[in-house]
């Protein structure tokens, strides 16, 4: 057995011992294996190298500034506006309770970066109008957790900031000077990110079919008209988030889009690329302003400059773990790369010779048992690189698997049983039985995973590439 699987297994067992048998945090559970490697590997002489490997990540202080977004996205509750508005468009059709919820919960999911979170925050109002329309309480549950977990492969999601950290990384050992711009990056994982909303729809049509679910009662359905009326500043957030990253795709497209040439010219391709780096930083900043403003005409007093320090620090212990599970999973890939486990990781696999298509069933399968230890962000940060080789020697575009990472390695942990936690929130809010959950969740990661290996084959046209 190579020394890279051994390595592999040693950290599994000691973040499955630490985080799900002794309970501990999950940022802790990743330090103690990062340091049971070091031990194992004999490598305390290159520790530093490692720390400072995982600080000077870029992309790692981009997460800080999304998830302190969030923070004050969900305290402001600024985009309730637009679950409701999709109540009211969607809650007229049959089952039309659900596709909201698939609508509402993965767009709320991208923002928040959490999908348990989004699961206790979005369906407290989405299962609750599934059940009263028809929808059996194990099938409200699964909607709301499905879609909710697709959030994470959604930008602005930081998973996101993780793959492209990635394919980065992949670029850089290829010898490739140029990265990818963000705008453009982006671009790819919303054209990801639709087929897999759209199969949501797809598999919620045919359960409101089966149970014959009816259209929301009347009096449920929120008014259009007052909710316009009364939230339209927060209808807007999507457009702040999103508009500057597309703006960046034409940029760093402009011979596609001509007509984008003459901007790149004004900015030069300096300012242009200047203004890619500098977008994640900005687009946080810039919504959580604007989030805070839409709240002061509102309720001056609960966006306070004291009640918005207290919105960070409310969120201070959730940043801390996330941030620090991400800097345990980079410091642990820096720890892979210097005694080539992740190198040998990969000849193991090519030596298996399961081709392009082994490797777009094979590659889903086990990212989904790691991450229901690992988290999605970490796994990505470990073995992103490695896996987006694997396909390119096999012909894949990178671009595409990099894209799909989030996907792949953040998405099928929370919803595949026994360890599927976004299952088990929507459940809890639902008031559903167990064993019924866990049946009707099968037919929603049979689908996940097989349109998963479908995309990772290139068999249907992605929007960005």
């Amino acid at each position: 057995m190579p020394m890279s699987i051994v390595y592999l297994l040693i950290m599994l067992a000691v973040i499955c011992i630490w985080f799900i048998l002794l309970k501990r945090p999950i940022w802790e559970s990743m330090g103690l294996a990062f340091i049971v490697l070091v031990a194992v590997t004999g490598t305390w002489g290159s520790i530093g190298d490692f720390i400072e490997s995982g600080l000077s990540t870029s992309l790692l202080y981009s997460m800080i500034v999304f998830i302190c977004m969030s923070a004050i996205m969900t305290k402001t509750k600024i985009i309730d506006g637009a679950v409701n508005l999709i109540l009211a468009l969607l809650g007229r059709l049959p089952g039309g309770a659900g596709y909201a919820a698939v609508t509402a919960s993965s767009f709320m999911g991208a923002l928040s970066g959490s999908g348990p979170g989004n699961v206790m925050s979005t369906g407290v109002i989405t299962i609750k109008a599934m059940k009263n329309s028809g929808y059996p309480a194990e099938l409200a549950a699964n909607v709301e957790s499905n879609a909710s977990y697709l959030g994470n492969m959604i930008p602005p999601s930081s998973n996101i900031v993780a793959a492209l950290g990635a394919l980065n990384m992949f670029f850089a050992a290829q010898g490739m000077t140029d990265t990818m711009s963000i705008g453009s990056f982006w671009m790819v994982c919303w054209g990801c990110s639709l087929w897999f909303v759209l199969s949501k729809f797809l598999v919620t049509f045919l359960f409101v079919k089966f149970y014959k679910i009816k259209p929301m009662e009347k009096n449920e359905i929120p008014s259009i008209k007052d909710t316009f009326k009364n939230n339209w500043q927060g209808l807007l957030l999507p457009i702040i988030i999103l508009l500057p990253f597309v703006v960046d795709f034409f940029f760093n497209n402009a011979t596609v889009f001509p007509d984008m040439a003459i901007f790149v010219e004004r900015l030069s391709k300096t300012g242009a690329k200047s203004y890619s780096s500098a977008l994640l930083f900005f687009v946080a900043g810039l919504a959580a302003i604007y989030a805070i403003i839409v709240m002061l005409f509102k309720n001056k007093e609960a966006v306070s400059f004291k009640n918005v320090i207290k919105m960070l620090s409310g969120s201070a212990k959730g940043i801390a773990s996330t941030v620090g599970t991400c800097l345990f999973g980079y410091m642990i890939g820096a720890l892979f790369n210097e005694i080539n486990a992740t190198a040998e990781l990969g000849v193991f696999i090519e030596s298996l010779n399961m081709g392009k298509v082994g490797l777009a069933f094979f590659i889903p399968l086990i990212t989904c048992f790691m991450g229901m230890v690992i988290p999605g962000s970490s796994l990505v940060s470990i073995f992103g690189a490695l896996f987006i080789g694997l396909f390119y020697a096999h012909g894949v575009n990178p671009v595409l698997v990099a894209a799909m990472l989030p996907c792949i390695c953040g998405v099928m942990c929370g919803i595949t049983p026994p360890l599927a936690l976004g299952m088990y929130a929507g459940m809890s809010i639902a008031e559903s039985d167990p064993g019924k959950t866990i049946k009707n969740d099968l037919w929603w990661v049979a689908a996940q995973y097989v349109l998963e290996v479908i995309v990772l084959l290139g068999w249907l046209p992605i929007l960005g590439l």
